[in-house]
């Protein structure tokens, strides 16, 4: 390859080359934050669905799992296919199926149509490793660190933007198809904006897909995922669930067999088992953790009436959306900028430890002193600032593990240790206050709460401990600092060999 191919790669003297960074960063950062709001938008509305529909609620809870799962499975095959057919026409066709999938799920009345839908919308999840890809390639290494940062941390940012609207368009008893049409708007938009702004590139890579790779792939993640989001109603012990693990055991051990044999694996295995990736994919899974645990325990406290349960403010769904969700939300918005500035000036191990810390604050607030809306808001606001900063972090952490041909694929295998939290604090938090049930009022008592709540202090304790092991672990290995990331990109740059979503050259 010329050098003056390998410099276009890189994005930093391609004709092509977009004039203004910003508007692809906002592009870009749109469509992560349509996959995040079109996951949190059914939270608030979960029980709604069950009504509306006459299922039960373990019912309705699979319009959540199915979103999860058909994230796990799609994540490392878009990617591939992202390598192969150049990632511009693999994003549009991800947000026509999302918007395809969102459409469905405003005009059907049908449980098994939602969870068709539902999957459709668990496509959008390739949108940010894509997106990572696309920002390496098209942005010069000095812009780099901030632009992975600010689109990753609209992550969170979604997240709370899509309860907040589930809340304004539904209040109390409204239909739950509302919330969808913010889905469909913000995708479409999406959608547009790509399609005028993303350059055109040709592929970084030629060869196949491993689709058996996929398929088996696919099989271990459900049934290793299954229990975990379906434990609390199957039981944790029941033979379904702990057959799911052993089955999932299998099959991902075969998945490991198949890709050491295959020439073009969909993952290369050692990434996998990389001591480097722990860091990241911990941090990430416990952050993810952390963020349902705040969502949900945050509605279900509020909206509590007091005269029954002794405790709780009574909140309509509206009410605890936006007084109490809607602050954390502007406050991820307006910290991301900064978040990505911070990780580029001091480090992401660092960035990371300061934004863990505001997560053990917030949930030691939860715990201990919610006694007060002022207090459970506070809480709130150094929850998100947490999952906020966090996800701003572990692009850059990921992309500093790895060696310049796997970036891609291990923002995906990041991606779905996201999604794997998310479901084991969404799980966990149900069964926690499900436990502390109150069979007089029905309600849990206010114990399941503070359980939740240090649920999520010691999530957030992890990642603080993640953090440091890595900073005692960079020191000993003599890393440079927060420019290392700089080093990376302009030897990639001159190299013109890495394959930015599945790692496959």
């Amino acid at each position: 390859m010329s050098t003056g191919a390998q410099v276009s790669r890189a994005g930093t003297a391609s004709p092509g080359a977009p004039t203004r960074p910003a508007l692809l960063v906002l592009t870009l950062s749109l469509g992560v934050t349509t996959l995040s709001l079109l996951q949190s938008l059914v939270v608030p509305v979960l029980g709604p669905i069950g009504e509306q529909l006459g299922v039960s609620p373990a019912a309705a809870g699979w319009v959540l799992t199915a979103n999860l799962l058909a994230a796990a499975v799609l994540t490392p095959v878009l990617g591939r296919l992202g390598d192969t057919r150049g990632e511009r026409p693999v994003i549009l066709g991800i947000l026509a199926a999302v918007a395809i999938g969102t459409l469905l799920a405003i005009v059907t009345r049908s449980l098994p149509l939602l969870i068709v839908a539902r999957v459709l919308q668990g496509a959008s999840y390739g949108l940010f490793p894509l997106s990572i890809s696309v920002l390496r390639r098209e942005l010069p290494p000095e812009r780099l660190s901030v632009a992975m940062s600010i689109v990753s941390s609209t992550l969170g940012v979604g997240g709370v933007v899509g309860l907040v609207a589930a809340g304004l368009l539904t209040g109390d008893g409204g239909d739950y198809h509302r919330p969808f049409w913010i889905g469909l708007g913000v995708t479409l938009l999406s959608l547009v904006l790509v399609a005028v702004l993303l350059p055109r590139r040709a592929p970084t890579a030629t060869g196949r897909v491993d689709w058996l790779g996929a398929v088996v792939l696919g099989i271990g993640l459900v049934l290793l995922l299954l229990p975990v989001s379906q434990g609390n109603g199957w039981g944790w012990t029941s033979p379904l669930t702990l057959g799911c693990a052993a089955g999932a055991l299998a099959v991902l051990g075969l998945w490991v067999l198949l890709q050491r044999r295959s020439t073009q694996p969909l993952v290369r295995p050692a990434l996998l088992t990389d001591p480097r990736m722990l860091v990241p994919n911990l941090a990430g899974l416990m952050t993810g953790v952390g963020l349902f645990v705040s969502f949900l325990a945050v509605m279900q406290y509020v909206q509590t009436p007091p005269g029954v349960a002794g405790y709780g403010f009574g909140a309509p769904v509206l009410e605890a959306a936006v007084v109490y969700l809607l602050p954390g939300g502007v406050v991820g918005i307006l910290l991301a900028p900064f978040a990505g500035t911070v990780v580029d000036r001091i480090g992401a191990l660092p960035t990371l430890l300061v934004g863990a810390v505001s997560g053990v604050a917030g949930f030691v607030v939860l715990a201990l002193g919610r006694s007060e809306p002022w207090l459970v808001v506070t809480a709130g606001l150094l929850s998100q600032a947490w999952v906020t900063v966090a996800y701003a972090a572990l692009p850059t952490l990921v992309v500093r593990a790895v060696r310049r041909t796997e970036t891609g694929v291990a923002n995906a295998v990041n991606s779905i240790a996201r999604a794997a939290g998310q479901a084991v604090g969404s799980t966990l938090t149900v069964a926690l206050l499900g436990a502390a049930t109150d069979p007089a009022t029905g309600l849990p008592r206010a114990g399941g709460f503070t359980l939740v709540a240090l649920l999520g202090a010691g999530a957030a304790a992890a990642v603080a401990l993640v953090s440091l092991a890595g900073m005692v672990q960079a020191r000993r290995g003599g890393a440079a600092g927060p420019d290392d990331l700089h080093d990376v990109e302009r030897a990639t740059a001159g190299a013109g060999e890495w394959s930015p979503v599945s790692g496959i050259r």
